[in-house]
């Protein structure tokens, strides 16, 4: 099925300067709102109390976060743990002990629903918090590290170096936006990160693909105009396959509820910010880095190449 006309020819590549003004405003942007205001770090990385309270007939989970909110809990994250009998509470760091806040937790619930019961209280350190974040900060290298050696390998370095400016690029931008919108970082929203990572690694590749195909098979034409009908050949591609995962990822984002609100929204972003880059960022900038016919050739077809350029001259 075509979504993009088979035979289209429009110009990605002549207007690929314009696209690197946008994502230049996006970084800048990005950057400044991680400079400022930082990352809303969820108690994943902070630390905090976590409390489990049972349910005999069964939680209301809205009505759980509304009762907290109204007693001053507004930071508190509460979600069914298990079962609609067994709810968990997350609260921030305070001042005050673990047991206090655990008994101001459940006196405010019982008010509403006298029969709840407190199952257990742990304390997270920062400690535990910090680890982490650190360990979560490790996956995203080593996913770049590897994509760079795999890309490097099967295509050629000039794409491998594409892709990874891509990739960071997707990456640097959607963690700015989260800090703009204040949304919380969590351990959901890291998890989103490396699907994203993922994801839009894997739109790359089937472009990059597509283009050392047509460089072997296309003898005419510029670097720049068998890129852009590679381009074009492979859109019809990229909306179908974006336009799924996107729609599945707002499906998410309005039935999740507060739980998948962070980790949707991140797919969301990262999905538009992906599509965009895989063309206009991952292509573009291996095309201005010198990438050449003659580097995706195989052996054979470089020496002809490389004769047909001679004789030439």
């Amino acid at each position: 099925m075509n979504v993009f006309p088979p035979n289209a020819r429009f110009d990605f590549f002549g207007k690929r300067f314009i696209a690197y003004v946008l994502s230049v405003l996006l970084l800048l942007v990005a950057a400044g709102s991680l400079a400022t205001k930082g990352l809303n770090l969820g108690l994943d990385f902070t630390g905090g109390v976590v409390v489990e309270l049972g349910y005999p007939q069964g939680a209301d989970i809205e009505a759980v976060r509304d009762t907290l909110d109204e007693h001053g809990f507004d930071q508190a994250v509460a979600q069914l743990f298990g079962s609609s009998e067994s709810v968990l509470v997350r609260l921030p760091p305070s001042g005050e002990s673990q047991s206090r806040v655990a008994d101001a937790v459940l006196t405010a619930l019982q008010a509403e629903a006298e029969d709840v019961t407190m199952r257990r209280v742990e304390y997270v350190g920062p400690a535990v918090g910090k680890e982490l974040f650190n360990a979560g900060g490790l996956a995203l290298l080593v996913v770049l590290a590897g994509i760079l050696v795999y890309v490097g390998f099967r295509f050629q370095l000039r794409l491998a170096g594409g892709a990874i400016l891509a990739l960071a690029h997707d990456l640097v931008v959607v963690l700015g936006i989260v800090s703009l919108l204040g949304i919380r970082f969590d351990l959901t929203v890291l998890a989103a990160f490396l699907a994203l990572a993922g994801y839009s690694i894997n739109d790359t590749i089937v472009v990059f693909d597509r283009i050392r195909e047509n460089f072997q098979k296309m003898r005419k034409g510029t670097e720049q105009e068998v890129m852009n009908a590679s381009v074009n050949q492979t859109m019809s591609r990229t909306v179908i396959t974006s336009g799924t995962t996107f729609f599945t990822a707002l499906a998410l984002f309005v039935f999740g509820g507060e739980a998948l609100y962070g980790f949707s929204l991140t797919l969301l972003l990262g999905i538009a910010i992906g599509t965009f880059s895989s063309v206009y960022v991952a292509s573009a900038l291996s095309l201005d880095m010198g990438l050449k016919r003659q580097d995706l050739l195989k052996i054979d077809d470089r020496e002809k190449a490389k004769q047909v350029e001679d004789n030439a001259s």
